[in-house]
């Protein structure tokens, strides 16, 4: 269904080959997921399966490709549209229409389907993504995940022969990606759709493949998941903690983990320890915003203390973005107050605002307009007048805080969805906030690139700044966070330790939290930790696979 031969394709301009010497064949109705840093050629090999790369982007490539029996550079990306449907990372860029069931219907009538046909196709497809409730909804009103919802209804409403899609559950809260992936693996199992995607949230995409593909600087390394899993640099929990345990065979699954799990003897984490109350940097005080009639935020309050990091999480759509945009001005409030360190700022300008509050937006693409990323944080510098001679030492040292001091002089916008998210966080936080709000900031981050934003943000703590993040990245949030709210419809319904919240929600439990429940344990880190020499273990006559761990204090 799909076979690259020795493909190597380089962008015009490109100092090294994007692809490089790439070869593989994917079996029709297999389910495949591509991993690996950002940068390192996943988009540009998904693009080359339906001619957008070289026909839009230019550049010269070798090699043979066929999709579908096809030869995408032969067919042009019009002539592939038949047979491969895309989802890129950016859904905003893919809208044709404003209502959302309209949007699904587009393509529909551009295949010629009569009106019944269309019809039914539409109501199957809404129904299959759970996207009822939002068909005469206007586009501009979703959420980011949302629209990520819409883009992928609008690719499935086609029933290409193969379905292609650019890090499809990087917005998506957990629910949502858990319907989308499992409504993939039935159109995969049940109709033999061909499906490929790439993902940075391996938790969520590896027990649905049957082939992992691993690229790294251009190349591709492919085989099934069970045997490639294990070789991840930044594998997710369930493999961190198999491998490390010796279970075999590796688990993809919670519930295969299990089977390994209920034989090891974990002892219990320890009681959390009372903090201080921290000195209140924001205040939010019983704020209500709406988005014309649809009220978004009702009677919402929140308190982000000097040195603390609170983790924002809900359903998409529940009002976690709006919130953020309310601190920092952009979104009318309609009752309510903001404080901020003990001011009300409910009628400071923006501009005033973000002098003190680093707030970066879900879309990176909306902060970025300079030719290169050097000069991308400079503006910031000069915006808020910080010398001339203090520049050059700040800027170097942030993009290499952000590992991307290689990129200094190339131009944001050609840059992966990963690698503009650090551009854009380096532009907010190069100055002195006393406040970050972080919009899921780890979208489209690799495991190195997230690993790096925590132990900045964990420094950014150090520096008694708060930090509030919404996110849908669970682990994430178990690893850093002081205090995990949890929206639902504009309202706050949780608001406690990450314990508290997230050790026991059947949504935003952790996978630590699914193999050992009860236990306390919410990381791999956590419990990978706790591990006593191999001696101490039960022995293998007993208990092959059972591992004795005690908690160290």
């Amino acid at each position: 269904m799909i076979e690259l031969q020795h493909v190597t394709f380089t962008y015009p301009d490109g100092r090294a080959p994007a692809l490089n010497d790439v070869s593989l064949v994917l079996a029709p109705g297999g389910m495949s997921v591509i991993t690996g840093p950002s940068g390192c050629g996943k988009s540009t090999l998904l693009r080359c399966l339906n001619g957008l790369v070289p026909h839009y982007s230019g550049g010269h490539m070798s090699g043979r490709i066929r999709v579908a029996g096809q030869d995408p550079i032969a067919e042009s990306p019009h002539g592939m549209a038949r047979h491969v449907g895309m989802v890129q990372q950016d859904p905003e860029a893919q809208f044709v229409m404003d209502v959302v069931e309209d949007e699904i219907a587009f393509a529909l009538e551009t295949s010629g389907l009569s009106r019944s046909a269309m019809r039914m196709r539409v109501e199957e497809t809404l129904d299959l993504l759970q996207l009822v409730p939002l068909r005469r909804r206007q586009v501009l009103t979703l959420s980011g995940g949302e629209k990520q919802k819409v883009v992928i209804a609008a690719a499935l409403a086609l029933r290409p022969d193969v379905l292609i899609l650019d890090e499809p559950t990087s917005q998506l809260d957990p629910q949502s990606a858990e319907t989308v992936l499992t409504a993939l693996a039935g159109l995969n199992n049940d109709l033999g759709l061909t499906i490929l995607l790439s993902e940075h949230r391996l938790d969520r995409v590896l027990q649905f493949a049957d082939t992992l593909i691993v690229m790294r600087a251009g190349a591709a390394i492919t085989g099934p998941t069970a045997q490639l899993a294990g070789t991840l640099a930044h594998p997710p929990p369930i493999i961190q903690i198999a491998t490390a345990m010796g279970w075999s065979p590796l688990p993809l699954t919670i519930k295969r983990g299990r089977a390994h799990s209920e034989r090891t003897r974990l002892a219990p984490a320890p009681a959390a320890r009372a903090k201080a109350p921290a000195r209140p940097i924001l205040e939010v005080i019983g704020v209500t915003a709406s988005h014309g009639t649809n009220r978004v935020l009702n009677h919402v309050s929140l308190i982000a203390g000097a040195g603390e990091l609170t983790a924002l999480m809900g359903r998409n759509g529940s009002g976690k973005s709006t919130l953020l945009r309310s601190i920092v001005g952009l979104q009318k409030v309609q009752h309510g107050s903001i404080r901020m360190a003990g001011h009300d700022i409910s009628r400071m300008p923006v501009a005033e605002r973000c002098r003190h509050i680093a707030y970066l937006p879900q879309d990176p693409n909306a902060m970025l307009f300079a030719p290169t990323v050097r000069d991308e944080v400079a503006a910031t510098l000069r915006n808020h007048q910080v010398p001339v001679t203090e520049e050059r030492g700040l800027i170097t040292r942030m993009l290499e805080t952000l590992g991307i001091d290689h990129l200094a002089n190339a131009y944001p916008r050609d840059l992966s969805t990963g690698e503009r998210q650090r551009v854009a966080l380096a532009a907010i936080l190069v100055t002195n906030p006393i406040a970050l709000l972080l919009d899921e900031p780890t979208r489209g981050l690799d495991g190195s690139a997230k690993h790096a934003l925590g132990t900045y943000l964990i420094s950014c703590q150090a520096r008694g700044l708060a930090i509030v993040l919404v996110t849908h990245d669970t682990e994430f949030a178990a690893e850093l966070a002081d205090r995990v709210i949890v929206l639902a419809s504009g309202e706050v319904i949780a608001d406690g330790s990450p314990h508290d919240v997230l050790a026991h929600s059947p949504v935003f439990s952790t996978q630590v939290a699914k193999l050992f429940p009860g236990s306390g344990w919410l990381t791999a880190t956590q419990v990978l930790a706790t591990r006593q020499p191999a001696s101490q273990t039960l022995s293998a006559e007993n208990q092959t696979d059972a591992v004795n761990l005690t908690h160290n204090g």
